[in-house]
């Protein structure tokens, strides 16, 4: 008797049971949930950029399955540290060249702390997900020799404030005129190492990145800022995932990632900001909170003149209905009621 030795590769006997060629048979199963997908994340190179990106890589790894890597891709406002926001010309400091990559299809995916992305997105990108909001409010930190532990900003009179925020700075000196604001940049580490070196008496930074971080802040006085009292930006905390308009590959998966809430919280803060057709230089602060079908927008309008901030427009609107909250609430803040 004859036998016959022979190994069989698993994709050829697939292809024998279905009487199709191999490279005709694993032609049919790319893109299906037999083959993993294949994703580059870009992402900018700082440490909370790279957490976010890596958070979301960690997801599409576990719990879809996919092959992912990431890219990193330094944009203009990663390049000019060391110029106050309101000084850079144009929008999209932190996104334009992440966008250009997806364009040209260098990378698959984008991922993005939220409000630092224009709420029109470029011709032939989207938002494929939003989603895992972390603590929205502002963190406060004072020099302990500094803190006066009294009122909302309790830093010292004549004290010296870094923020490099528009939206921070009208808050501030509306709250506590009595100090001095000073331009603060650079990455989060950066930031706490010159209050260290007593450059500032205090600095306001979003509480989201000191605790996705897990910076040790235990030598500073730390005030977590009631988001209500002192407005964070639309879309603080929250992180987006841009894609190609017309990678349905890509979208298939993106699509799966975040998370309904955090869909209308973005709709109620973005859409108000969307409204002023502006970017994150905008001296606009929101609040938004959803419970079940009750929908609240709270905001604030920095107003300035030449002798600097002189005060805040403000706007509390409640309804049912995203669109009309948004339309009352941008009235209230054009009209200064």
């Amino acid at each position: 008797m004859l036998t016959w030795r022979f190994r069989v590769t698993l994709p050829t006997f697939l292809a024998i049971l279905t009487g199709r060629n191999w490279q005709t048979f694993m032609t049919s199963l790319q893109g299906s949930d037999l083959t993993p997908t294949k994703l580059i994340i870009g992402t900018r190179g700082s440490d909370l950029a790279l957490y976010q990106a890596n958070f979301i890589r960690d997801i599409l790894r576990r719990e879809h399955g996919c092959e992912v890597d990431v890219k990193i891709i330094k944009t203009v406002g990663d390049k000019l540290d060391t110029i106050s926001f309101d000084k850079m010309e144009g929008k999209g400091f932190f996104t334009k060249e992440l966008e250009e990559a997806l364009l040209a299809e260098q990378i698959d995916l984008a991922v993005h702390s939220l409000k630092d992305l224009m709420t029109i997105q470029p011709d032939g990108l989207k938002l494929g997900a939003v989603g895992y909001r972390a603590d929205r409010r502002e963190m406060l930190l004072i020099r302990k020799d500094a803190c006066t532990n009294d009122g909302v900003l309790p830093v010292r009179k004549g004290g010296v404030v870094g923020t490099s925020s528009n939206r921070r700075k009208c808050q501030v000196a509306h709250l506590n005129p009595s100090v001095s604001i000073k331009d603060l940049r650079g990455n989060i580490p950066t930031r706490l190492r010159k209050l260290r070196e007593g450059q500032y008496d205090a600095i306001i930074i979003a509480a989201a990145g000191v605790r996705r971080l897990k910076l040790d802040v235990s030598d500073l006085e730390v005030r977590l800022l009631i988001p209500h009292e002192f407005l964070p930006a639309p879309a603080q905390g929250i992180l987006g995932m841009q894609i190609r308009a017309n990678d349905d590959r890509v979208e298939n998966v993106v699509a799966k990632l975040g998370n309904a809430k955090a869909v209308v919280e973005v709709s109620l803060e973005r859409g108000l900001l969307k409204q002023f057709d502006s970017g994150c230089s905008l001296p606009l602060g929101v609040y938004s909170e959803v419970s079940g079908s009750k929908l609240r927008l709270k905001a604030v309008l920095g107003r300035h003149s030449s002798d600097g901030w002189i005060g805040l427009t403000k706007a509390d609107v409640t309804g049912a209905n995203a669109d009309t909250v948004i339309d009352e609430a941008f009235a209230q803040l054009s009209t200064g009621v």
